[in-house]
């Protein structure tokens, strides 16, 4: 048994500590991160384009090299793993799903992770099933890839993921050039992979009205450092921090702290969702009509 097997089940999934990085053209795109991920959090990196979170998902994957720091993966310093290892727990799903995809039929592009692992044709088969069921593809696995709609394409990504058994996936914009009903049920999935089946996510976005509904925990990258972290509601309760780095609330967090500051509306909190800004309100009319 590898390193990596005896500490699978160690709690931190991600442990890294004062990660910094320049790109060989001089940019400097990392400074003195540090962040722990534990098992089965659903993690959001949130920043304007060019704020770090594709180089940070991509350091953690050990796809970049003169990384300065540390990065723990289950406990064992990446440094010491191999691609094979790392990518027998982890998967990177790209923004992009054409940079991923490349086999003719969306079972051939899933099984190929399982059958270079060395799983025999009955476990591929079940494998991608199996893949294909979690991410709602049933049913097409004999369909060309290149005849999937967009979100589909980025669903089978997330397939060919869980058809290796990766209990952390890194995930970059999954919800960039999809509608708004696209957008939902990616992330309904990447939920329901999070809460039913375990699975670690760490996502990067700059989408702040889906962060609040399915996040734990959420960090603001700006110019490649953290300048915030915590809960979503920790976070969004300072607009003018948000304005600074490029980034606005929740459209409900904005018009809820409008109303509180602007118009004075007595709110206890500033809520996140529809569901909560709606429970606030009524409270507050309640308190008004009492008070009349």
């Amino acid at each position: 048994m590898d390193d990596l097997s005896k500490t699978q089940t160690s709690e931190m999934m991600y442990s890294v500590r004062k990660l910094s990085y320049k790109y060989p053209d001089g940019t400097h795109a990392l400074y003195d991160i540090s962040l722990e991920v534990k098992k089965g959090e659903f993690i959001g990196l949130l920043g304007a384009n060019g704020s770090g979170k594709t180089t940070l998902l991509r350091a953690m994957d050990k796809l970049l090299k003169g990384v300065e720091g540390e990065i723990y993966l289950a406990g064992v310093d990446i440094k010491t793993l191999s691609p094979k290892e790392i990518y027998k727990k982890v998967g990177l799903v790209f923004q992009n799903p054409d940079d991923q995809l490349f086999a003719p039929t969306l079972f051939e592009d899933v099984a190929f992770g399982p059958t270079n692992m060395g799983f025999n044709s009955k476990e591929v088969k079940k494998r991608v099933l199996n893949a294909l069921k979690e991410v709602e593809l049933e049913g097409l696995e004999n369909k060309s890839v290149h005849n999937l709609s967009y979100g589909q394409r980025k669903r089978a990504c997330i397939a060919g993921l869980l058809s290796m058994g990766h209990d952390i996936l890194l995930l970059d914009e999954p919800t960039a050039g999809l509608d708004p009903m696209g957008e939902y049920k990616m992330m309904n999935l990447l939920k329901k992979l999070n809460k039913e089946s375990g699975v670690t996510v760490i996502m990067a976005t700059h989408s702040v009205d889906l962060v609040p509904v399915f996040l734990d925990r959420l960090y603001i990258l700006s110019k490649g450092k953290f300048s915030r972290g915590g809960t979503p509601e920790e976070v969004f309760n300072a607009p003018e921090d948000m304005a600074n780095i490029k980034l606005r609330l929740p459209h409900i967090a904005e018009l809820i702290y409008k109303l509180k500051h602007e118009d004075k509306v007595d709110f206890k909190r500033i809520p996140l969702t529809i569901g909560e800004a709606r429970r606030e309100i009524l409270k507050s009319l309640e308190t008004s009509l009492k008070g009349g």
